[in-house]
């Protein structure tokens, strides 16, 4: 987790984006790491599990991702977490919940509303570390130059 959180830390600094980050392991190495980069891109869909993803396929030449894990810094949003369904992710650790990040200007709540609560036998969903990520939430709620979106 401690990586995650480094990497979204990283591109928050740099104004990339948000406060999130994500690796992907496989056989407890790490295969890739990314951070948000909505605000550097101008891309929505740049977050940092989805950039995790496209490049642990790269690196590992195969969309099939069943024989890994994913980190990230904050529970998955909607979009991410059908990345990681897409991808066959079948374990997911996160930081912070969709209650912390909405506290902070990231309210994911109008999506919820269109979609059904996850299976809970499709995906191993383990919240860890939040006091750490939680202080990631609060050196973005606290940064004077950051910018929403």
């Amino acid at each position: 987790m401690q990586a995650a959180i480094d990497e979204a830390r990283e591109g928050m600094k740099d104004n990339h984006g948000g406060p999130f980050g994500a690796i992907i392991v496989k056989d407890g190495k790490v295969v890739s790491r990314a951070h948000n980069k909505v605000l550097i891109t101008n891309d929505p869909t740049a977050h940092a599990e989805v950039l995790a993803i496209r490049q642990a396929s790269e690196v590992l030449e195969n969309f099939d991702l069943s024989d890994c894990e994913i980190y990230t810094s904050s529970q998955p949003c909607p979009m991410c977490l059908a990345a990681i369904y897409w991808a066959r992710i079948k374990k997911v650790y996160f930081g912070t919940n969709k209650e912390d990040v909405a506290a902070i200007g990231f309210d994911d709540s109008l999506f919820y509303k269109f979609i059904r609560e996850e299976d809970e036998n499709a995906l191993e969903m383990l919240n860890i570390d939040r006091k750490e990520c939680l202080e990631l939430l609060r050196e973005w709620d606290e940064k004077s130059d950051k910018k929403m979106y």
